[in-house]
């Protein structure tokens, strides 16, 4: 191990340990006891949900209860709109200044966010009934500071992870947030077989089923579709295409567009959930997400104009209109697959959650975990990789 790979490591281990720490410290102003039953009572629906993500900030009502939820939804209103806005659009060309002002547009609608959810919440906390010591503008203020502070600090700490530490920052605060619930939900888990509520083989079959979901996410984030590019002084290389380009964002983008139909009837689309209708539409809306999402990743046109400028070619493929054709076509079968593949990790274990209730392993949190797992693999391989003094 290098002492830069070292440094790297103690540095993102400390993070993690203060990201944790900020989810023990409680919200000033409530009463603990009353919240603990309240979550208990909600904690099978959305506000369970943010409650993984959230890594048990929410479950405590800690400073850092929002995790990185308005930062999340910022960087993916800034993408939708990239798509839509040429002003936004240029950004991608203007290289490493581009990436900076764009930066700055994302933390700036996170501060928004994050003040606007901030008192949302207040504003829900104060109408459950024992929660909140003393009711009014003091509480809703002190709420709204702390929050958006806790929400700030947690996106400066992603920064520095990724600029000084190992692998993506956000995508480790995420791993951390629910690898740390990980221990009571498999002791819970074992607790129902040990109980008779399930029998072994159920127990046996589930576990199997969470073996095998976890080893097709491993081989499809790893896959990639290359294609062999030669130049004029003969030498070859590949271009190379993931299976899944697009990440988790198609799916939250699908759960975006659900999200509304839930708030208009949310009586009637809530009670869907894990039933046909909801899961096909869903599927759908993944599938659709993730061609529309892949579109905007790669643009076959570009990656032709930049073979022409360094002189590569595809053997047996014209260059220019030819060569951007054929990229296409491949990028529509590889997204076509990918698109696939997301819809079955995230509706499978929907779908196994509807026959079996006690049993839960949600899809986005398995691509979370492993994307996190293996994109610290490619950092630390490529920093063991550097002899000291290169």
């Amino acid at each position: 191990m290098t002492s830069e790979l070292g440094r790297r490591i103690v540095f993102t281990l400390g993070a993690l340990l203060i990201y944790r720490l900020g989810t023990y410290i409680p919200l000033p102003g409530i009463s603990p006891e009353v919240w603990q039953q309240f979550f208990k009572s909600q904690a099978g629906g959305m506000l369970g949900a943010f409650g993984t993500i959230a890594g048990g900030g929410i479950h405590r009502l800690a400073i850092f209860a929002l995790g990185l939820i308005p930062f999340l939804s910022a960087a993916i209103l800034l993408q939708v709109l990239t798509i839509v806005l040429p002003m936004l659009r240029a950004l991608r060309k203007q290289g490493e200044r581009g990436r900076r002002t764009g930066d700055t547009y994302t933390v700036s609608l996170t501060l928004i966010f994050s003040v606007l959810q901030s008192y949302g919440i207040a504003i829900g906390l104060e109408g459950v009934p024992n929660l909140v010591t003393e009711p009014g503008w003091l509480f809703r203020t002190s709420t709204v500071l702390t929050l958006t502070g806790g929400v700030m600090v947690l996106t400066w700490l992603a920064g520095q992870i990724t600029a000084r530490g190992i692998g993506n920052g956000v995508t480790l605060i995420l791993f951390a947030g629910i690898v740390a619930g990980l221990p009571s939900e498999i002791v819970n888990f074992l607790e129902l077989g040990r109980q008779g509520v399930l029998s072994n083989g159920m127990v046996l079959a589930l576990l199997a089923f969470a073996v095998v979901l976890t080893a097709l996410v491993v081989v499809a984030e790893r896959a990639r579709r290359r294609v062999l590019v030669g130049t004029a002084g003969e030498s070859q290389w590949q271009l190379q295409f993931k299976l899944n380009s697009a990440g988790i964002m198609p799916t939250i983008f699908a759960s975006w567009i659900l999200a509304l139909p839930m708030a208009i009837a949310s009586s009637w689309w809530s009670g869907q959930l894990g039933r046909p209708l909801f899961l096909i539409v869903y599927a759908i809306l993944i599938i659709g997400c993730t061609f529309f999402y892949t579109a905007f990743l790669v643009d076959p046109d570009e990656v032709a104009e930049r073979l022409g400028r360094h002189g590569g070619s595809i053997p047996g493929v014209a260059p220019g209109d030819s060569t951007a054709e054929h990229i296409d076509y491949v990028m529509t079968r590889v997204t076509m697959i990918g698109a696939a593949y997301l819809a079955l990790v995230y509706l499978a274990p929907a779908v196994l959650a509807a026959s079996v209730p006690e049993f839960y392993f949600g899809g986005a949190s398995l691509l979370i975990v492993v994307c996190a797992i293996l994109d610290v693999e490619d950092h630390v391989r490529a920093f063991a990789s550097i002899r000291p003094g290169a």
